[in-house]
């Protein structure tokens, strides 16, 4: 086993090879107070430029919710269909290689495609990281995503005069952001008519059904748009040119690019998956009139609802707070690009990266109410304090986050 680090746009890289095959890979972005935070997945193949641009999504999703996290994203490589056990020895050999940056909390990894919140714990403690009680049972990480795309998405209809139950919606990718973020589309009575997997894409303009779409991945996986029969079969990148209100990307990154932003037919753009629109695209789609939110921040609820889990905060809060405070900030942003006429985009990353600056200043100089919560939230990981305790004294932290 050897980790080579470079040094990459100021960010920096880890490498981890055995013999000359590269099996993991680690890029930190920012810093704050010694620690970054990101999602670890698993892909048949590492892309370093890709993985680069996904930590700085990292750092900018961090700003625009002012959490005081680092920005940073590993990749192991590997087949996430492949049988479990064959992954976990993966994550186990790419745990045992970090463990230093792991047992310090310099990088706190989080599931991301391909790994569920499961195997993150073996590899922490593959690593030599004791898992506390508290951190045993978090929800799936790709519902708080979805909780902001749907944010996102309803900010977006009211912007154009629309309402989301009149919608017809395509999205691209039924994994664990873009089934999510189906039921909850499904709740809103927005009709959800295509949707794709790695297998291809089905669509049925009168409206699937998604609660037999959810039964069929938990039961089939991938396999689920092979054996859904009310559809028609489609190539996916025909998925993105189809004629819907609402496109929600939610599978890999650069699916829409140059060579096909013109052929876009959706009114509005809100990414459930992270760089699915290349800045090419995103001027091109500017330019005919089609609303895209940027993707830090349609699904930066997976930064902010798994820092609240954390801090005890429930579920149903949880889902509470993101529609009303993250919808907020959403809907001042459209309100401010439309007043500048300009990209959400170009309001969006440097609003983001001045709150990341200022917070990593207060991190550097915490307040006494900033100081107990910290001391609380480790307590209540060790299991040593209430969760109601913890709930009252981490609500306000949050709401003045986002105030």
């Amino acid at each position: 086993m050897e980790i080579a680090w470079s040094e990459n746009k100021q960010q920096l890289v880890c490498k981890v090879r055995q013999g000359s095959e590269v099996m993991g890979c680690l890029v930190i972005d920012s810093i704050v107070g010694g620690r970054s935070c990101g999602g670890l997945r698993m892909v048949p193949e590492i892309d370093e430029a890709e993985m680069c641009r996904l930590a700085r999504n990292m750092t900018l999703k961090f700003g625009f919710v002012g959490l005081p996290r680092g920005g940073a994203k590993a990749a192991v490589r590997g087949n996430p269909e492949a049988p479990q056990q064959e992954r976990w020895q993966r994550l186990g050999e790419f745990g045992q290689a970090i463990a230093p940056l792991l047992f310090h909390r310099v990088f706190s990894p989080g599931a991301d495609m391909g790994i569920e919140p499961a195997g993150i714990r073996y590899m922490l403690k593959t690593g030599g990281v004791r898992v506390r009680p508290r951190q045993s049972h978090s929800p799936p990480p790709g519902y708080y995503a979805a909780l902001t795309v749907l944010a996102g998405a309803k900010q977006a209809t009211r912007r154009l005069g629309l309402a989301l139950s009149e919608c017809s919606v395509a999205v691209e990718g039924w994994g664990k952001v873009g089934s999510a973020l189906g039921g909850l589309l499904a709740e809103a009575n927005a009709r959800v008519v295509a949707i794709s997997t790695s297998r291809g894409a089905i669509f049925n303009p009168q409206g699937l059904d998604v609660g037999h779409l959810l039964r069929l991945r938990r039961e089939q996986g991938s396999r689920v748009v092979d054996l859904y029969a009310d559809a028609e079969r489609l190539d996916p990148s025909a998925l993105l040119e189809l004629p819907v209100d609402l496109l929600c990307p939610c599978a890999c990154h650069d699916t829409l690019h140059a060579g096909n932003a013109s052929r876009v037919k959706a009114s509005m753009i809100c990414a459930g998956a992270n760089n699915p629109v290349t800045p090419e695209a995103e001027r091109i789609l500017f330019e005919r009139g089609v609303l895209c939110l940027p993707d830090f921040v349609t699904n930066c609820g997976v930064v902010l609802g798994s820092a609240m889990e954390v801090a005890s905060v429930s579920k149903e809060r949880i889902s509470s707070f993101i529609e009303r405070r993250v919808g907020a900030r959403i809907a001042w942003l459209l309100d401010e690009a439309a007043r500048e006429h300009v990209l959400p985009r170009e309001v969006a990353v440097p609003f983001a990266r001045r709150r990341f600056e200022q917070m990593r200043r207060n991190a550097a100089n915490p307040t006494l109410l900033s100081r107990l919560l910290h001391v609380g939230v480790e307590l209540n990981r060790r299991g040593l304090i209430p969760r109601p305790l913890v709930t009252a004294m981490s609500l306000p932290y949050f709401e003045r986050l986002l105030a």
